[in-house]
């Protein structure tokens, strides 16, 4: 027996937000690969990668609650809760591990961009704070919020690294990628009470416009090389 917290008239339309989400996160990969391949910036590069990795996270959830909605046996609505009896024990495995990864992509998504602007090497540290990640997602399987409080703390601190990249180059872009961030940092915030169903969807909608900010974003800085890259030639 497993528990989802979610409004009876959102089920599926939040595999439909996660499906688009991972899709405008893919784009961002392959934009920003795309970059890399015109610039040689290497960071640009890692930055997609970090999402990259968030997408796949995405797509995780997505597989997992394609079977807790469709591949069971019956779904009982109690109260604003859905209870998902599950036909055979190998459906509760899945869903321990599509969630489990969903969980453990993420935060090594969002670690790999923490170590960006600074241009930190992944020295030993980075297997003391791997550990933590994977302890901290195993643990959220049933404390859900602990996931949402390790990702805000991660994002405060991403937001932090940028601040002091804007406080030296001033640009707009470094300043979008910031009020990006802060989105989904709110939104982890929000998910923090998912456990109140409204709170579930409203940090849903606004992950995703975290999301499609970060795409504008990249497209803006895409088309900036590739012009610079065009007038070069000519």
């Amino acid at each position: 027996m497993q528990f989802i917290f979610s409004p009876d008239w959102f089920l599926g339309n939040d595999v439909l937000i996660e499906g688009f989400s991972f899709l405008v996160l893919a784009t961002f990969f392959f934009l920003c690969w795309k970059y890399y391949k015109l610039s040689k910036n290497k960071n640009m590069l890692y930055l997609g990668t970090g999402f990259f990795l968030i997408a796949l996270a995405q797509l995780a959830t997505i597989c997992t609650k394609l079977v807790l909605y469709y591949d069971t046996s019956f779904i009982q609505q109690i109260g604003q809760m859905v209870v998902t009896y599950h036909v055979v024990k190998s459906v509760d495995i899945f869903y321990q591990l599509g969630f489990f990864f969903n969980k453990f992509l993420t935060l090594i998504g969002l670690y790999m961009i923490y170590r960006l602007p600074d241009k930190k090497k992944f020295s030993k540290d980075f297997l003391l704070a791997f550990y933590f990640i994977i302890i901290s997602a195993a643990a959220s399987a049933n404390i859900n919020f602990i996931f949402h409080i390790t990702v805000l703390v991660l994002l405060v601190m991403i937001i932090q690294n940028y601040l002091d990249v804007y406080r030296k180059n001033k640009s707009k872009n470094t300043l979008m990628l910031i009020i990006a961030f802060s989105a989904l940092a709110f939104a982890h915030f929000i998910f923090t009470f998912s456990h109140l169903p409204l709170f579930f969807v409203a940090g849903n909608i606004i992950e995703l416009l975290s999301f499609v900010l970060l795409l504008v974003l990249i497209i803006r800085i895409f088309r900036a090389e590739y012009k610079t890259k065009t007038i070069r030639k000519k």
